[in-house]
């Protein structure tokens, strides 16, 4: 006997609003190293409120957080370019942040399709971490 969870049809819709913002994160991502997250990430601070209480908040936290963590390595990144002798070191740091970027995206993403928050987040009691 397989255990199905079946949810209210607002958080079914918060659910899937979630996976586009991963998707749109991960084609950012992809196509401009990340440049044009900010756009899913404005949807993530004008949706997160509507999932208060639920796992699904943890994940608005995950990407938004994953967003602005990337930006300061890029950041960190660019500083380093900016002189002779941390350019090669540039390129490392930036490879390191879109490869940690990219890793947490499918992290969350699959840990999204099996209804499970994401882990470090408080979560209220019945989503036990």
């Amino acid at each position: 006997m397989t255990d199905q969870i079946t949810f209210d049809p607002a958080t079914e819709n918060n659910k899937t609003w979630l996976w586009w913002l991963y998707v749109m994160h991960g084609a950012s991502l992809a196509f401009s190293l990340g440049a044009l997250s900010f756009i899913p990430l404005i949807l993530n601070y004008v949706k997160r409120d509507e999932t208060e209480g639920t796992f699904l908040r943890t994940h608005h936290s995950w990407q938004i957080r994953s967003f602005w963590w990337y930006v300061v390595w890029m950041v960190v990144g660019g500083l380093l370019f900016a002189t002779i002798i941390g350019i090669p070191l540039a390129g490392l740091v930036w490879l390191a942040a879109w490869v940690w970027k990219a890793y947490r995206l499918i992290k969350g993403f699959l840990d999204l399709g099996k209804n499970l928050p994401m882990r470090g987040y408080a979560m209220p009691a019945q989503y036990p971490q």
